[in-house]
C-alpha cells in the first residue's frame, strides 16, 4: 500500500470529500482527515491510501496544487512517523557547561 499526505485542507473537507476528490486516481483504500481530539475540527492536513505506489503517484501528480473545497492543497508522500518526535522538556545543555 502506498499513503499520501494530504496538506492545507478547508476547514469544511471531510473524510467523504477527500476519498470522492481521490478516487479518480485509483481505488481508495483509507481517507482520513484529521481532527482535533478536544474541539472536533480539522487539523488542516490528511491522509489518502491506495493499493499501489502508481495510484498514490498519479494522485500527487493530479492534485498537488488544485483547488478541493476552496483552498489549494499540497499533496506529496506522506513520510513514515519516527519514534522519537522532537524531544525536549530537558534542561539546556548550556547549563552543563
Amino acid at each position: 500500500m502506498s499513503k499520501i499526505f494530504v496538506g492545507k485542507l478547508s476547514w469544511n473537507t471531510t473524510n467523504d470529500t477527500l476519498h470522492a476528490a481521490f478516487s479518480e486516481f485509483g481505488q481508495v483504500v483509507d481517507s482520513i482527515v484529521m481532527v482535533d481530539r478536544e474541539t472536533g475540527r480539522s487539523r488542516g492536513f490528511g491522509f489518502v491510501t491506495y493499493n499501489t505506489e502508481e495510484e498514490a503517484t498519479a494522485a500527487i501528480e493530479g492534485m498537488n496544487g488544485q483547488e478541493l473545497d476552496g483552498r489549494t492543497i499540497s499533496v506529496n508522500v506522506a513520510n513514515a512517523r519516527g519514534g522519537g518526535g522532537r524531544g525536549g522538556g530537558g534542561p539546556s545543555k548550556s547549563l552543563y557547561l
